[in-house]
Order: structure tokens, then sequence, then C-alpha cells
């Protein structure tokens, strides 16, 4: 009996460690709960990245970078990715266009000749003659005035140019004396002087003047070629233009179908109307500038005036042209006081022009801000010279139709797509009559 209290001391002593030992091992057993995990080697190495230590301090996430750049530079990008885009399709369509220039050319003042002569053939068809026949007769009447006049002008030319040249030599020798008697000194050995050195830079350069009179036979080849496909574009115009309108048609998307073909006949009209109106102008020009050339007695009126209406097309610098190609006749023919009273003319004829009869008969169907006028000949007479400033003033007028047509048809379709107003919108976007008419209304609903 005496040994039952030891055996029973010594199992609670057993008892008490093995508590001791479970309470360390749920102790070890938190705190490794409370350690990060160990890193995986394959976890690492696709790439993933352990959670921090609940030690670690807070770092805040980085915005996203589109969300950091600024609007207004984001609404810059965006724009300015578009307008790179529309430049390097506008530079595109200028390479191509030069590389055609000669049939764009001609193509363009067939468009031109056209305009002005489809009235006529309009008028033709209405007598009840064919659409063949109206075409064909029209078509003569207009390439034979048109080669009539070419040809008057070379006779006229012609005809004066023995006159010309003693008077021209006339007035050089009267410029050598007035200079002789001037007040700026100058001597006859110096006049000498330059007229020979004038005659040896034209005998050093002879090659380069025989190259450039064959250019010139390559330009006049180019004339002629781009005049028959003018011709050729300009009956056909004539004779089926509505089905080509329509054919072209086809090529536009169904969904701007409308829009264009809405566009397209306002702009035939102001194309017609300015054909039309600037004929009319530079013919009046023309004969009131040769009127007071021939009382004046300048040599060769005719062919001047005629001059004088061909340069009208070109808007700005045409008639400054003409008219310095007028008073230089009348300088070296018939002195100082004759250029000046055709200077007078000219100056007053065009003032005429400009505030009468180009917004009389022009109209507001073609007005063009001046502005738009003298960047436009500018452009056009940079890409292809005289023909590109004859088009300018036209297709920029054109362009200004279409695109305030199409301006207003977006809007309108706008408006017929809209949802309908309700509830509370359509009470405060209902019309309100005027009070006359909702007196009439009032008065209709008492009887």
């Amino acid at each position: 009996m005496s040994k039952v209290p030891g055996w029973l001391g010594r199992v609670g002593a057993s008892l008490t460690r093995v508590g001791e030992r479970l309470d360390e091992r749920r102790r070890e057993a938190v705190a490794e709960d409370e350690l990060p995990p160990v890193p995986d080697a394959r976890v690492e190495a696709r790439g993933s990245v352990p959670a921090p230590p609940s030690y670690a301090p807070v770092v805040a996430a980085r915005p996203d970078p589109v969300a950091a750049i600024p609007w207004g530079i984001r609404v810059a990008a965006e724009a300015g990715w578009r307008l790179l885009v529309l430049a390097g399709t506008l530079w595109v369509l200028m390479r191509v266009i030069s590389a055609v220039q000669l049939v764009v050319l001609a193509f363009v003042a067939a468009l031109l000749v056209t305009a002005m002569l489809q009235p006529t053939v309009a008028r033709l068809r209405r007598t009840g003659l064919p659409r063949g026949v109206a075409t064909a007769v029209t078509a003569i009447l207009g390439f034979v005035i048109m080669g009539l006049v070419g040809w008057f002008v070379v006779w006229q030319v012609m005809e004066n140019l023995d006159t010309l040249s003693a008077r021209v030599r006339d007035g050089i020798d009267e410029l050598k004396r007035w200079l002789l008697d001037s007040p700026f000194h100058v001597t006859e050995s110096q006049i000498n002087d330059i007229a020979e050195n004038l005659s040896d830079t034209i005998g050093t350069n002879t090659e380069e003047i025989t190259s450039a009179g064959l250019q010139g036979v390559t330009v006049m080849v180019e004339v002629l070629t781009g005049i028959l496909l003018a011709m050729f574009s300009t009956l056909f115009l004539l004779y089926d233009g509505r089905r080509i309108w329509e054919w072209t048609l086809k090529l536009v998307p169904e969904q701007a179908r409308h829009g264009v073909a809405g566009a397209g006949p306002r702009a035939w009209r102001t194309l017609t109307a300015y054909v039309r109106g600037t004929v009319l102008v530079a013919l009046i020009d023309a004969i009131f500038i040769g009127l007071g050339i021939w009382f004046l007695d300048v040599p060769m009126a005719v062919p001047l005036a005629v001059f004088i209406f061909l340069f009208a097309f070109i808007p700005l610098v045409g008639a400054v042209i003409s008219g310095a190609l007028a008073v230089v006749v009348a300088l070296v023919t018939q002195g100082v006081f004759t250029a000046l009273m055709v200077l007078v003319v000219v100056l007053a004829v065009q003032q005429i022009e400009g505030h009468v009869l180009q917004p009389f008969i022009l109209g507001r169907a073609v007005r063009v801000h001046p502005l738009a006028v003298v960047l436009a000949v500018a452009a056009g007479g940079l890409t292809a010279g005289i023909g590109g400033a004859v088009v300018a003033v036209p297709l920029v007028a054109v362009t200004n139709t279409v695109a305030g047509y199409l301006r207003a048809y977006s809007k309108e379709q706008e408006a017929v797509l809209a949802p309908p107003p309700h509830g509370a919108t359509a009470l405060a976007t209902a019309p309100v009559l005027p009070p006359s008419a909702e007196r009439r209304s009032g008065r209709e609903e008492q009887s």
C-alpha cells in the first residue's frame, strides 16, 4: 500500500508534463499561423509575388496611366492623330493629282465649259430637239466661237506686230533720250554698256534659250492634248451628264448617299452661276477697257481686250496682269500721258467691277470671303500654275455650298431621328402659339 501513492504521483507528474507539451505545441502552431508562408520556388518561377507581412507599411495603389493623363492632353492627342491621318491623306491625294495633272485640269476645264453651255442645251431640248442634236449644235457652236476668238487674236497680233515693233523701237529711243536729259546723270556710254551686256547675256545663254524653246514645244503639245481631252469630256458631260452623276452616286456609301444626292445639284447650280457670272463680268471689262484703249489710239486694242477677257477668269491676279500689260503697251507706244490715261480707265472699270458688277451678277450664291479667295488662288497657282489659279475659286465656292448643305442636312436628320419628347419635357418643348393664333383658335372653339 505504501507503493501506490508513489505510483500515482509519478502518473500525475507525467500527465502534467504531457499537458505542458501540448500547450507548448499549441502556442507554436499559433505562432506559425501568424508568420508569412514559406515561398515556393515553383510559384516564384511563375512570377507571382508573395503577400507582404502584416508589419509592412501600407502603399497606395498606382492609378491607371490613362486616368493620370489630363483630359485636355488626351483630347489634343485624339485630335492630333486624326489631323495627321487627314494630312497624310491630303498629301497622297495631292501627289496623285500632280501625277495626272493634265487629266485633272482637262476635266475641270470641261466642267467649267459644260456649266457655261448646259443651259443652251436645256433650251434647245425644250424647243423639241433630241438630246443628241441639241448637244451637237451647242458643242459645235461653242467650240467654233472659241476657235474664232483665238484665231482673231493671233491674226491681230501678227497684223500689228511690225507696227508694234517700230513703235517699241521709237519708245526705246525716247526712253534713252529721257534718261540722258534726266537728273539721274546717266551717260550714253552707260546705256550702251547696258545694251552690250544684255546682248552678251543673250548670246552666252543660247543653249538655255534653245532648251527653253524645246520645253515650250513640249508645253504646247501638252496644251493641245489637254484641249482635246477637255473637248471630249465636254461632249460626254453635255450629252450624258445625268447618267454620269447617277453612276457616281453608286460609289458613295449608302448612309451618305441621300446627303450627297442633295448636295450635287446645289453644287452644280453654284458652278453654273459662277461661270456665267464670270463670263459676263469679263465681257463687260473687256468691252469698256477695250473701248478706252481704242479711243486713246493704243495699238492692238482688240487683242488687248481679248487678253483682258481671258485673264479675268483668274481672280485678283488676272486683272492686275492684263491691266499692267495694257499700260505697258500704251507707255511704250504712245508715251507717259497715254499710259496714265489707260491706267485711269483700267482702275475705274475694275472698281466698278468689284463694287457693282460682281455683287449684282454673281450674288450670294458664290460669295466667298476675300481672304479665302487670296489663299485659294495662291495655293492653286503654286500647285498647278495658271490652271490651278483659274479653278481655285470655283472649287472653293462649290465646296462652301456642299459643306453648308451637308451641315444643314445632318442637323435635319438628327431632328428627325431624335426620340419625341414626353412627360415634363414634352410640356416644356411644346410649341407656343402667338397671341393672335391663340385668339383665333379660341374663337373657332366657341363657334
